[in-house]
């Protein structure tokens, strides 16, 4: 073939429009002596441009035709291929799809004859016909060959359209049948006294039990072996595990024609720990007293396939009935739930994106979500028992188990995954379920699945859009037909009777399930636009409220909040409309007491979690006192001013409530926080900064109502304790110390006595019993204690620090900062009070001893009797207590000479400290770690009870709400408590060390 030098040919150009993608290199291929003959014929060029890869079609070709004997055998495979349409697109589709299936026919030049008959029995065989194919194998090589010629023929129907995806996985798995009792008869001959001493059956389980097999898999088995009559038992045993393990790695070993696929047997009893093969009767004793959960979802699939079938038959009567109980076992959805997360968690992060099988909107989740319902309701409905995917799904759609809808949205996609899992496999024969990276993979892989147009982008696009189908529909599958048995609409429509709806909900964790259905109906009856609504958004609700430790408590609050809201025009938009709405509502509704109880005193707060991220950031302490002092302003009289702040005060209380359980339980479109320093840290300022806020509109309001514009004396508030410290919880009280110096001309009496008002006043109105939480003031790290004035002069602080301040007193100012009123004052204040809390000197020893001395007495007297001190997270060994002091005790040393010291913030501190090489990097993390736990402890119990704690609760529920809040899933509130207590041991051995140790 030659052109003009410079000019592409018109063949070059022809194979470009046909899809060839280095058509220098096809034209050689074409000019070749095999395809002499043939290379102009449109025919050819046409059937070569459908297949998933030309260029890869046509090398496979010119291979197969140099692998012929001789010009006759070479002139037959080109007249077949030319005259013969159905053997031209098998053969050219399965040369263009599978490279792995071109290497064996160029192994074995004749077995493309298999591709050419194409009568009925052969577009749809079954373990018969497959046995047939086989029958001649005489050794693990000629079994392989067999085999592959087998596979040539499935794939061929399979790339050219003949068969659909589930035809095909059942085709494999009746090849995958056929083999193993192929493997088994050649390992009984290989042994035939043994196989004279047993009965043995093969039990297929997974996707070759379930009839749904992919090209390259593991085939799980069971083995179950009897005695035949008169034989030793334990002999038998013996001689059916030889055979069993000869029959695997006939299947599984390499030789010269490679290998078929592994034979796993890890699914027994015991796993790989336990016997190859058990009797009938001690696989029943296993599953009747030890087997977990996911061995019972595991047996759903079980089938007889091979040796002793009836024998096989016997074992599935046997353990078919504890199948459908295994529901009914504590924590069953919950378990099941944590496996699938935990095959996800294992996933290798580079992978994660790419897995078609194990990751998010996989096949997996597909399969987990039938199963699991199969399981929930099998027990009563017989239909539902079938061991393949998509028979079951439609079986639990014409059940009314699971919408019709939604079961063939989800029959669509799981079609398309299983078709892109195949072709992925078929190119090599290896076993993957990784979507390839490389441009030109992806390419072959979408034509073949039809993608002609921009195949890499179109798979890609598919692909995606697939698995957000099936991540959406994952967990609706369990909710959508609740409400639909209790909406009562559509009649005709087969949907979940009562018993079955609350057989479902008791199963998914609802302790109340009759109270639950109660509220489904009253959300979700009726023919309004606002029912049609709850409709659609219930069932995703549901399955969050599930993922909690309380979702009777999580569905009972959106409720009230529906019923407070729902006539409102924008409300159910907000959940319908905006992404994150509805499933940062049911995060917050579902994860305590605390943040429901704040929003359904004003539910109109449910709008911030609508707002994107700007709604469930915490405002700053400048925008939030600008708010206060404007409402302020606006009010009559200094009641309705602190009603107003105190408003605000909730509001942005739920505000930072949400934000904190958002971000410790992620949401589907943002992982969990996995930092819990940087939530402890958001909690600590937010709140503190919201109370500074609330503080200075009181403080304002009173002073405007008693005095006007200016109060008698100057006046300022300085935050105490964890107030100062930036670092207060939902339920902490506000320490403070309170400081006043008289203006010009006023008598100090006249100043004392406005600013004792001042005091006593603002404690009233955020104290008065309100819709509104209270804030408490507690002034008693003041100088004298309780036993002195509430309020001090400027000078009276700096002659009682100057003259009697004890120790304590000194290490208490360490926390000290201005928080509202005058700023000039409080910047005085702390200039005063700097040289105490950062003496120049450091710390004499006496004053050292002093300090381990309180510390020591406070451990013994203040810990509440009858805790247990080690989860206590306040005062126990190694809690909030040990690690403050411990810092503080450095920065009352060191923090004159050591700037990065003087801060009011125990982190800071502790980064500072060791900055400054006065402590390790390992036990500064150390010390950091027990902080932020208790820190996030004491949270997560103000979260879930609703009041204030420093031990982890008693009841069962909610501590499994703060081992949720904290990262921990159902059934490990025990590892939380031992991973606390191993945090705090570590802990109180460096604060020993530090703080008791070294002088």
């Amino acid at each position: 073939m030659t052109s003009v030098p410079g000019r592409r040919s018109s063949t070059f150009t022809r194979l470009l429009r046909h899809g060839f993608t280095d058509p220098s290199a096809a034209e050689r291929l074409l000019d070749s002596p095999e395809l002499s003959a043939v290379r102009d014929d449109p025919v050819l060029l046409e059937a070569l441009g459908g297949t998933a890869d030309p260029d890869l079609a046509l090398l496979g070709l010119v291979r197969l035709l140099e692998a012929q004997t001789g010009a006759t055998g070479r002139q037959e495979l080109l007249d077949t291929l030319i005259s013969a349409k159905p053997l031209r697109d098998r053969l050219l589709g399965v040369l263009g799809a599978s490279e792995a299936l071109a290497d064996h026919l160029a192994r074995h030049a004749d077995d493309w004859q298999a591709l050419v008959t194409y009568e009925a029995r052969d577009l749809h065989p079954g373990v018969t016909e497959f046995e047939h194919g086989l029958a001649e194998a005489t050794d693990t090589v000629s079994l392989r060959v067999a085999y592959r010629r087998c596979l040539l023929s499935i794939a061929a129907r399979d790339v050219c359209g003949t068969t659909e995806v589930s035809e095909t996985a059942a085709e494999l798995a009746d090849l995958a049948t056929a083999t193993l009792r192929a493997a088994l008869a050649l390992a009984e001959a290989a042994v035939p006294e043994d196989a004279a001493l047993c009965r043995l059956a093969v039990i297929a389980m997974g996707k070759c039990g379930g009839h749904e097999l992919n090209y390259v898999s593991d085939v799980d088995v069971i083995f179950v072996g009897e005695a035949v009559n008169g034989a030793d038992e334990d002999k038998a045993l013996r001689a059916a595990a030889r055979l069993a393990a000869h029959m695997m790695r006939i299947c599984s070993a390499n030789t010269v024609e490679g290998t078929i696929w592994p034979v796993d047997a890890n699914l027994r009893p015991e796993g790989r720990n336990g016997p190859l093969v058990r009797t009938l009767a001690s696989h029943r004793a296993y599953y009747q007293r030890w087997a977990k959960t996911w061995e019972f979802q595991a047996l759903l699939k079980a089938r007889p396939v091979a040796g002793d079938l009836a024998l096989g038959e016997e074992y599935v009567a046997a353990l078919r009935p504890l199948v459908w109980q295994a529901a009914e076992r504590e924590n069953f959805v919950a378990d099941v739930q944590k496996m699938r997360r935990r095959v996800i968690d294992n996933i290798p992060t580079a992978e994660v994106d790419r897995q078609l099988k194990l990751g998010p909107g996989g096949l997996r989740d597909v399969e987990f979500a039938v199963q699991m319902l199969q399981l929930v309701h099998g027990r009563a409905d017989t239909s539902l028992r079938s061991g393949t995917t998509l028979d079951a799904l439609g079986a639990l759609a014409t059940g009314g188990y699971v919408g019709r809808a939604d079961a063939a949205q989800l029959d669509h996609a799981y079609r398309f995954l299983r078709s892109l899992e195949h072709r992925i496999q078929l190119f090599r024969l290896r076993r993957t379920h990784l979507v390839p990276e490389d441009d030109a993979d992806l390419r072959r892989i979408g034509r073949s699945l039809g993608l002609r147009t921009d195949p890499v982008a179109s798979l890609t696009r598919e692909w995606r859009r697939h698995a957000t189908v099936v991540r959406r529909l994952h967990e609706k599958l369990f909710y959508r037909p609740l409400l639909d048995a209790v909406a009562q609409l559509a009649p005709g429509e087969a949907r979940l009777s009562a018993a079955a709806a609350r057989e479902r909900l008791v199963a998914l964790g609802y302790a109340d399930p009759a109270a639950a259905l109660r509220h489904l109906e009253a959300l979700a009856s009726g023919v309004t636009r606002k029912a049609a609504i709850q409709r659609t958004l219930l069932p995703v609700l549901l399955g969050w409220f599930a993922e909690s430790a309380d979702p009777d408590a999580g569905l009972l609050n959106f409720r009230k909040v529906s019923d407070a809201l729902g006539k409102t025009p924008w409300y159910l938009r907000l959940l319908r409309d905006e992404g994150a709405a509805a499933e940062n509502l049911a995060r917050v509704l579902s994860a305590g007491r605390l943040a429901p109880d704040l929003l359904l005193r004003a539910p109109e707060a449910v709008a911030l979690l609508g707002d994107g991220e700007a709604g469930l950031r915490p405002r700053t302490r400048a925008h939030l006192e600008q708010e206060v002092l404007a409402a302020v302003r606006r009010a009559e009289g200094a009641a309705q001013a602190v009603d107003v702040a105190r408003g605000i005060r909730r509001r942005e209380m739920f505000r930072t409530a949400a934000t904190d359980i958002i971000g410790s339980y992620g949401t589907e479109s943002q992982p969990a926080e996995a930092d819990q320093g940087a939530l402890v840290d958001l909690v600590g300022g937010a709140v503190s900064d919201l109370t500074a806020a609330t503080l200075a509109g009181t403080l304002r309001a009173v002073v405007r109502e008693g005095w006007g514009d200016t109060l008698p004396t100057r006046f300022a508030i300085i935050g105490m304790g964890r107030f100062g410290g930036h670092e207060l919880s939902y339920g902490s009280d506000a320490d403070v110390l309170f400081v006043h110096e008289p203006r010009d001309g006023v008598d100090e009496r006249e100043a004392a006595d406005a600013a004792g008002k001042v005091v006593a006043e603002m404690r009233r109105l955020l104290q008065t019993p309100s819709a509104d939480p209270p804030l408490l003031i507690d002034a008693g790290l003041r100088p004298e204690g309780r036993s002195g004035p509430l309020v001090r002069t400027l000078g009276s602080y700096e002659a009682y620090y100057r003259r009697w301040s004890l120790v304590w007193e000194r290490h208490a100012l360490l926390r000290a900062e201005h928080v509202a009123g005058d700023e000039e004052l409080g910047r005085r204040f702390v200039e005063l009070i700097d040289p105490l809390r950062y003496p120049p000197a450091g710390l004499g020893e006496d004053d050292v001893r002093e300090i381990r001395r309180l510390k020591a007495r406070m451990e013994s007297e203040r810990l509440p009797r009858g805790t247990d001190p080690k989860l206590h997270v306040k005062l126990g060994p190694g809690g909030l207590s040990d690690v403050e002091w411990t810092v503080q005790l450095i920065q009352l040393r060191y923090a004159a000479h050591e700037p990065g010291l003087r801060t009011t913030r125990t982190r800071e501190a502790l980064a500072a400290a060791h900055a400054a090489g006065l402590i390790s990097a390992d036990d500064a993390g150390i010390l950091d770690e027990a902080w932020v736990l208790a820190t996030g402890v004491r949270n997560a119990v103000m979260l879930v009870r609703g009041r204030a704690g420093d031990t982890f609760p008693a009841d069962p529920r909610d501590l499994a709400a703060v081992g949720r809040y904290l990262g921990y899933g159902a059934g490990h509130a025990g590892d939380m408590l031992d991973v606390y207590r191993r945090t705090a041991r570590r802990a109180r051995g460096v604060m020993e060390e530090l703080f008791y140790g070294g002088s």
